[in-house]
């Protein structure tokens, strides 16, 4: 069986949880989330706790156990404390502002560039070269993060670019004569 389906979902304080034959949902302070549920993982629902087996001995539905453990747990950690992902933008000239539902980019292109967010997804910058995608969705922030990486990404002579906070871009050596 998957080690990860094996293991129980506690519901923190406040989060709701929804199971239906076609879908489960979540609701939590920050928002509501669902999911399509898989005939072959069946859940359980034992006083605030989640618990996921497989409906058949099958290797798919082994797999699916895990998968769907996954998803449910990223969206109760979602309505609970919510995702985010930082972004740096490292160049000269290289700025960043939030308008709204927007965000306004300068990154050396003879045009700015603005970048829509998607419904539930919403964008800070704390200064002109920090940005903070905020989320309920894992998957849309992760995603909203991505392609604004994909306007600039780090180049690999001076690092210039959008990289993630955490991200170790290795700078080569030039060509030597």
């Amino acid at each position: 069986m998957s080690r990860v389906g094996k293991m129980p979902i506690a519901l923190p304080q406040g989060a709701e949880v929804a199971i239906n034959a076609e879908q489960i949902s979540v609701k939590g302070p920050l928002g509501t989330l669902t999911q399509s549920l898989n005939g072959l993982v069946k859940i359980q629902n034992n006083n605030g706790t989640l618990n996921f087996e497989p409906a058949d001995e099958s290797r798919e539905a082994n797999a699916m156990s895990g998968t769907l453990r996954a998803l449910v747990n990223n969206m109760v950690t979602g309505v609970t404390k919510g995702f985010e992902r930082k972004l740096n933008l490292v160049g000269v000239g290289f700025r960043a502002q939030a308008q709204g539902d927007k965000l306004n980019l300068s990154l050396g292109f003879s045009h700015p560039v603005v970048h829509q967010m998607p419904a539930g997804v919403k964008v800070e910058t704390p200064s002109q070269t920090e940005i903070l995608i905020k989320g309920v969705d894992k998957q849309k922030v992760g995603q909203t993060a991505a392609e604004v990486r994909a306007y600039r990404s780090p180049e690999p002579y001076k690092g210039k670019g959008v990289r993630y906070s955490d991200e170790v871009v290795i700078i080569k050596e030039t060509k030597k004569k």
